[in-house]
């Protein structure tokens, strides 16, 4: 570990922090310099491996993520026209999925697509899928409404998927937010994934929440805090 790291390390009590506490604190130690990411690891009670405990879904954080994501839209007549009105970045048809599949190409960051298309788009999972890069309509991102979800993800739309190991992680902000903004960020992505509990888990859902900046130590949240809200 490296000297800024330990000398941060010995400011993280070893309990758990309110939200608006461990925010504070997540300013006071942090000293990389750029700008860093906001992070949130939460584990959960559940059990990836039985379809019925899945935890996926998305989240639009009112204050953005701090990156301008590029959104490429495949789609077809006035969908296409649609998607370049909300603020689309690249936008096609089939010749996009060729395009994809012939060039390699991933200039993009998210990737939606209207229903009918996705007899083509499918074609890439093998491409997509290892990237993250693959739509779902769990996620938004198979749909008609090209506009809203355009809109959405350049406001600040993320997603989130417990991995195999039961654990979420996301980036929810930049660390230059004002303290109030990576709260507010904070506070919707959790309560978004707590509204995702599967009804066929018995016990704790979230077991345990932590945040943290790119380059510092976990600080722990109380989890009960939110469990008021």
């Amino acid at each position: 570990m490296g000297k800024n790291y330990n000398k941060a390390r010995e400011k993280v009590e070893q309990r758990e922090y309110g939200l608006e506490e461990a925010v504070t604190l997540l300013k006071e130690i942090k000293a990389a310099k750029f700008d860093e990411s906001v992070d949130i690891s939460m584990r959960l009670g559940v059990d990836p491996k039985h379809p019925d405990q899945m935890v996926r879904g998305t989240v639009v954080l009112p204050h953005g993520t701090g990156k301008v994501k590029k959104v490429l839209v495949i789609a077809s007549g006035e969908k296409i026209k649609e998607a370049e009105e909300a603020g689309a970045d690249y936008t096609g048809g089939e010749e996009m999925v060729e395009k994809i599949k012939n060039e390699n190409w991933y200039d993009f960051d998210v990737l939606i697509t209207t229903p009918d298309m996705m007899k083509h788009v499918g074609k890439l999972g093998k491409q997509l899928g290892p990237k993250g890069l693959m739509p779902s309509p769990k996620t938004g991102s198979v749909t008609f409404n090209i506009k809203e979800s355009v809109q959405e993800v350049k406001q600040g739309r993320i997603e989130f998927k417990v991995d195999k190991t039961s654990i979420i992680n996301n980036s929810v902000g930049k660390i230059s937010f004002p303290p109030n903004s990576i709260v507010d960020n904070i506070r919707e992505f959790v309560t978004t994934v707590m509204k995702t509990r599967p009804p066929a888990l018995k016990g704790k859902f979230i077991v345990t929440l932590y945040v943290s900046t790119t380059m510092s130590p976990s600080v722990k949240l109380n989890i009960q805090e939110f469990e008021k809200k």
